[in-house]
């Protein structure tokens, strides 16, 4: 293995180490000066604050839209709740190890919990950074099927076929992740006096394949995609709207939203739609008006979420890239990277906790199920609580009575010795 002669405090994703971490690099060294008069950010106060912040957020909300999902009836069972829940679970387990990679930053990069603990770590934080974007990358193109073929991909869209795709995207997801989690170590580092968990890389190649790889698999090739189905179903709805309001006698010539999830879910026409992520309506029409309106800024949202989250840090990944290509190097390239990497991939951490807000928070039958579920909760509590009030009267009582019971016996006690004596 090559010496590394090359150290950069980094957070990193992007170049093949997954974040929080400090990143040995094998490549050469910038002939540039350090920046000097630029101040550096204080990433063992900031990023362990920030990271805790999207954990506390991040968890709770995906495991309330773990819970709902994965309570639903057979019926509820749908394509998009399959996808959404994949895509919670894995938002979850990488949610569950940032504590450990906060601690890791607000330690100075040392990592004091072992190898295997470094290898796991390590491996949740690239299986997320792939899976989820796989995951929305099929919940858009099925949102596309839906809206713009609903008749065309009625036996394509199967509940079955979504959970084979569910786990060939854990497998691809895997693949992806395995060469970042074979090369990860624990590395002494003596410039920081520090037990680190790092990439090490066999050579320069390594970096790059594994580098590129993450910004053409996990950003560029997704957001093409996502782009293509959102602007599709966007001019689908459009011209629709259009062409109802030039014919209005003829309202029902498509099939409404509605009646493609309810065909979705498996049940009749005139069933509610039952997905987390229902794009029609909640009434029998067509979408219009207002429904076309929240459709839209939905997609919208959509797209912007996933592209202002993730674009900066790809970016900041690219520069790296250029950088160790001997293309870039001057004082802001350096300091772009070695400090903006952390906050851009905080950015793209944030895109986990902001997942179930977009694609089940904002959707009323979501909401009413969540609302149902905890009412059953309570109403559980309730009658748990009250059956322990009636256990605590009955045994109360049954005391009392005992206690009695013991009086009389006492006072009988009590009474026998001067009862008559000897005639």
């Amino acid at each position: 293995m090559a010496i590394p002669n090359d150290l950069s405090l980094f957070n990193s994703t992007s170049s093949p180490s997954p974040a929080t971490e400090v990143y040995v690099n094998t490549s050469l060294i910038p002939s540039a000066p350090p920046c000097t008069d630029w101040t550096p950010v204080p990433m063992t106060t900031v990023i362990p604050a920030v990271y805790s912040v999207i954990c506390v957020l991040g968890t709770i909300a995906n495991a309330l839209a773990v819970c709902v999902l994965a309570h639903g009836s057979a019926s509820r069972r749908t394509v998009a709740n399959t996808f959404m829940l994949n895509l919670c679970v894995s938002d979850l387990l990488f949610l569950l190890s940032l504590p450990l990679w906060a601690i890791y930053y607000s330690q100075g990069y040392s990592w004091s919990f072992g190898e295997v603990a470094c290898k796991i770590c390590g491996a949740l934080l690239n299986l997320n950074l792939y899976a989820s974007i796989f995951f929305i990358t099929c919940m858009s193109m099925d949102r596309y099927l839906a809206i713009v073929h609903p008749l065309r991909s009625q036996s394509a869209r199967d509940p079955k076929r979504a959970r084979l795709t569910c786990i060939l995207v854990w497998v691809l997801a895997c693949a992806c992740s395995a060469p970042t989690l074979a090369l990860r170590k624990t590395y002494h580092l003596e410039a920081l006096g520090v037990e680190a968990c790092v990439i090490l890389y066999p050579d320069h190649n390594w970096y790059l394949t594994l580098a590129w790889m993450k910004i053409v698999l996990a950003f560029l090739l997704p957001l093409l995609v996502i782009s293509c189905c959102y602007c599709a179903i966007g001019r689908h709805l459009l011209v629709d709207t259009g062409l109802r309001m030039q014919k209005p006698s003829h309202p029902h010539n498509k099939p409404s939203f509605k009646s493609l999830e309810s065909h979705e879910s498996g049940g009749k026409p005139d069933r509610p739609p039952t997905p987390c992520v229902s794009p029609g309506s909640s009434g029998s029409r067509p979408l219009e008006g207002r429904g076309l309106e929240r459709v839209l800024w939905t997609v919208a949202a959509v797209v912007l979420a996933f592209f202002l989250c993730w674009f900066p840090f790809h970016c900041v990944t690219f520069l790296d890239v250029l950088r160790n290509e001997g293309w870039l190097d001057n004082c802001w390239v350096n300091w772009t990277i070695q400090n903006l990497t952390p906050l851009t991939l905080c950015l793209g951490f944030s895109n986990s906790a902001i997942n179930p807000v977009l694609y089940c928070f904002i959707g009323n039958h979501f909401r009413g199920r969540l609302g149902g579920l905890c009412k059953g909760l309570c109403a559980c509590l309730k009658a748990s609580g009250e059956e322990h009030s009636q256990k605590r009267g009955s045994f109360s009582t049954r005391l009392s009575s005992f206690s009695r019971k013991l009086s009389d016996l006492k006072d009988l006690a009590i009474v026998e010795p001067s009862g008559p004596g000897p005639a």
